[in-house]
Order: C-alpha cells, then sequence, then structure tokens
C-alpha cells in the first residue's frame, strides 16, 4: 500500500517499519524530518531491525539535540544521524541537519558489543550501560604505545607498538539516562546485526 503522504512512507511495508516510525515520534525530535530522511535511505527496503538514540547535548548556554536511527534491512546498515543548529550566514532560520549512510552488510567487518554490569558478584543481571562499535574499515582507530623488551636494563630505542581498531560508528546507552529498556533495545540489535554479518 502507498501512502499518501511523505512523512507515512516508513508505514507502507508489513514489517517493522510501523514500529520503527513509532519509535521516532515517541524521540519527539522533528518526526516528520527524520523518517521522511530514513524513508529515503531505506530506498522501499524492508525494516528487519532498528534502534532510535536521542542525545541531547549543552553548547555553552543552549543544549542542543541529536538524534541517532540505526537499521537493519535484509542487505545493508543504515545509519541517519540529525543535528539541530541556530541560523548563520547562509541559513538565518534555526535548522537540521541529516546525513544517512548505507553500509552493504557484506562489508561489515566486526561487531563488538560491550557491557558494563553492577555488582558482578551477584552473577548475571541486566547491564547498567552497552556499548556498540560497528566496524566495515573506513575509519580505524589506531593506539601506540613505545615499545620494549624483556631486559629491564635495556635503554635502547625500539620505536612503538599498537593496535588499529575499526571505529566506524560507536553508540552507548546506560539505564541511567534511557532506562533498562534501551539498553536492552540497543543489545537485541547488536545481536540482530552480529546474526546478519556472521561468515556463511
Amino acid at each position: 500500500m502507498r501512502s499518501r503522504t511523505t512523512g507515512d512512507r516508513l508505514v507502507q511495508h508489513g514489517d517493522r517499519s510501523r514500529e520503527l516510525r513509532t519509535a521516532i515520534e515517541k524521540a519527539g525530535y522533528y518526526p516528520e524530518v527524520v523518517a521522511d530522511s530514513v524513508a529515503s535511505a531505506l530506498g522501499g527496503e524492508e525494516v528487519a531491525g532498528f534502534f532510535v538514540h536521542h542525545e541531547p547535548t549543552f553548547e555553552r548556554d543552549e543544549v542542543r539535540r541529536h538524534l541517532t536511527v540505526v537499521v537493519l534491512t535484509p542487505t545493508r546498515l543504515l545509519l541517519a544521524h540529525t543535528d539541530e543548529h541556530a541560523g548563520d550566514d547562509l541559513l538565518p532560520e534555526p535548522y537540521t541537519s541529516t546525513s544517512t549512510e548505507a553500509i552493504a552488510l557484506s562489508v561489515v567487518k566486526s561487531v563488538v558489543v560491550t557491557r558494563m554490569v553492577t555488582n558482578p558478584e551477584s552473577g548475571p543481571s541486566r547491564p547498567a550501560e552497552a556499548m556498540l562499535t560497528i566496524g566495515w574499515g573506513a575509519v580505524g582507530r589506531v593506539d601506540l604505545e613505545p615499545a620494549g623488551c624483556q631486559d629491564p636494563e635495556c635503554d635502547a630505542d625500539h620505536g612503538y607498538t599498537g593496535t588499529i581498531t575499526a571505529d566506524d560508528f560507536s553508540l552507548r546507552v546506560s539505564a541511567a539516562a534511557e532506562g533498562a529498556d534501551g539498553v536492552e533495545r540497543l543489545l537485541a540489535f547488536a545481536e540482530s546485526l552480529a546474526a546478519r554479518t556472521r561468515p556463511a
């Protein structure tokens, strides 16, 4: 069924598009603008999974809001990030900017999930925080440190050693800010993504 309005393009499928639209509306951050951008990036593909993260930040004496929408389709990972801006020389009125990126699932190289659990001596419990890091090779982080040897008397220069870590996208969610359900939703999305990107 084709929708009649731009804002309803996300609900024309029988998949999880309607749930995604509801989550965007619940975030309350320019839902029509965000939904339209996400629908354009989807290009008619079904929504297999998603996560919506609303994050306000403080900039001097103003609050700036950011919204990140991560969508999983049968073939791609979609990232949509929307920021709001005060007017400037080019655009005197307040405006939003939305960037979308589509990554083929076949090129996703790593899905890293970090869980922070309080009072671990009590056994498994709901994580207090979780962080999802996804790498597909566009951005890497290099961590260097001076290299050494086993000889404590050695004062030679051994150069540097380090690691290169894929770090294209990271998202951290805490139960204190987003609620325990927010952490669980991020973990569920990460699990679904990992399942779809594992080698055949």
